[in-house]
Order: structure tokens, then sequence, then C-alpha cells
């Protein structure tokens, strides 16, 4: 199953028995919004409570860390998800925030039927999908627990090692201002991580907020790769980084999408030439205030 679903493909499948679509819509008021106007049957999930555990001091974990395994199962059941499920996980800025998170999550617990809406809830709406406003009522579910997330994560400690000893390539997917350290809206110091190239996840759309299609991307991060300082013949292992492992995600499902990896046991190519990349959680937002930390500019 490819990782990206059009509006024109759900309203195909949208009476679907096991289909189930998540709202992972952020923001201050995301669930007062949510109630508001959704897709219809669409079932809300929280950036900071189901897809993070945040913790006291991002300085160790960052601002959005990886909820407890167990902590994760009990949300699916909560939402209603099976094994057996069939996801399609929309937000509000064209699957480019925490719609990727939530696919990344649910794919790295095991889940394989899980799809972001291209477009998000803009295009949707475009496309006539149906809305609603309200809560949703569904049942609840009993779930299979895991111990342990299945796609591979590195830690701040994994990062420094793996740049020191020239062994993986260090992808920060922020806008391109952020990285070289021109100005930080979000954390507290602007830069990057020394030795890290910049790949801005918004390449990965078009004008209208749609995922480029899958010979584009795989175009266009050939040539990324390639004028890397690690040329993509000389490495197979990446790791993504954003501002705290959320965007990471879009750029991981992006590469997915384009068949440079893949996640899913159906869609294996004789062309994939990438390990599945490393998730960075922490990101910029751990790197930028653990003490000691080297922080490079181009300003």
């Amino acid at each position: 199953m490819k990782p990206i679903i059009t509006s024109t493909e759900l309203l195909l499948i949208f009476n679907q028995e096991n289909l189930v679509i998540l709202d992972a819509r952020t923001g201050k008021d995301a669930r007062k919004n949510y109630l508001e106007d959704h897709i219809k049957s669409a079932r809300f999930i929280d950036l900071d409570k189901d897809l993070a555990e945040i913790g006291e001091n991002a300085a160790f974990g960052g601002r959005h860390p990886l909820p407890q395994i167990s902590k994760f199962a009990e949300t699916l059941q909560n939402l209603g998800i099976t094994e057996d499920s069939h996801i399609i996980v929309y937000d509000l800025a064209n699957g480019g925030n925490a719609a990727a998170r939530c696919w990344w999550m649910l794919r790295a617990f095991g889940l394989e039927k899980v799809q972001v809406l291209s477009g998000g809830f803009q295009g949707a709406v475009k496309s006539g999908i149906s809305t609603n406003s309200g809560e949703e009522i569904f049942e609840k579910t009993s779930f299979i627990l895991r111990e342990n997330w299945s796609l591979p994560t590195s830690t701040l400690e994994n990062v420094e090692q793996e740049i020191a000893e020239n062994s993986a390539t260090v992808i920060d997917v922020r806008d391109a201002y952020r990285y070289r350290g021109e100005s930080e809206p979000i954390d507290l110091v602007a830069g990057h991580i020394p030795g890290a190239i910049n790949i801005p996840f918004s390449e990965n759309l078009d004008e209208n907020g749609e995922f480029l299609s899958p010979e584009i991307l795989k175009e266009k991060y050939q040539q990324f790769l390639a004028d890397a300082s690690t040329p993509l013949s000389m490495t197979k292992k990446f790791i993504i980084h954003c501002g705290s492992g959320v965007t990471a995600c879009h750029t991981i499902l992006a590469l997915d999408y384009a068949g440079f990896v893949t996640l899913s046991t159906d869609r294996k190519s004789a062309d994939e030439v990438l390990e599945v990349p490393n998730l960075y959680v922490g990101s910029w937002s751990e790197w930028s205030r653990r003490e000691g930390k080297e922080i490079a500019r181009e300003v």
C-alpha cells in the first residue's frame, strides 16, 4: 500500500467498513476547531497528548519526545483502531505536520495499512468530501501490545557519534533560513547541527499543498543527495531531523512514497537504495538546548 492517498482515492473508499480517519490538526484550539468542522467520521488525535509525551526539560528528549509504546497502544484502543484498520491521517498543513508524525508512529507500531491524505483537510473540502461537526461515535477496541517501536530512531549521542565517524548523513528538514541561523521562531537558539545538510520538507509539496508525484520526488532527492557532502553511493544510512521530530517524519514519508525506502512488505522494490532512515526525535529542540553542543551557522 502506498503511503499517500489523494482526496479522489479517498472518495472511492469512503464507506469502507474498516476505514478509520484520523484528524491530526495542531494548534492552541485544535480540538475546539476539530469539533467545529472535520471530515465526516474522523477521530481527533492530539499531537501533544497522544503523539508525544512532553517532559519538563526539552534539553533531554526535545519538545515532542515519543510516548511510551504502551501508552500509544491505549490511545489506539480509545480511537477504535484494530490490526485490520485502514487508517487515513490528515492535518491542516497538507500532511506536513502531525499527520506525518502520526503515520510514522502507526507504522513504527507495526500497522501496515496507513496513509496520509495529500492536500490535507483543505484538499478534502475542495474535492467535495463530506464534513461534520461535534463528536464522532465509535466503539473502543482491545489491542495487541508491542514492546518496542519497529522503525529506527537516533538519540543525540547517536547523532554526535555518526557525525564524528562520518558514518551517516544527517538531514535537517527545517526551512533554509532556520538552518542557516538567520532566525529561529520556535527554539531558543538559531543554527544547525554541524555536519548536517538541509533539505526542507516543504519541497515535498507542490504550490497547491499536494505531494509531488513519486517520480518527481525521486528525481529531486537523487539530485539533493548527489550534491551532499556524502554522496548517495557512499552511504546507506540517513538520520532525519527537524525542530522536534514531527516534520522530519514528512521527509521519511516522502522517501517512502518516492521509492527510496520501502516500509511496506507488499511494496519491496529492486530499486530500493536506502535503509529506512533513522528519526532523530529530539531534533534541534534537544540539540540546541543541550549544554556544550556546537552550533553551526551560515550567516
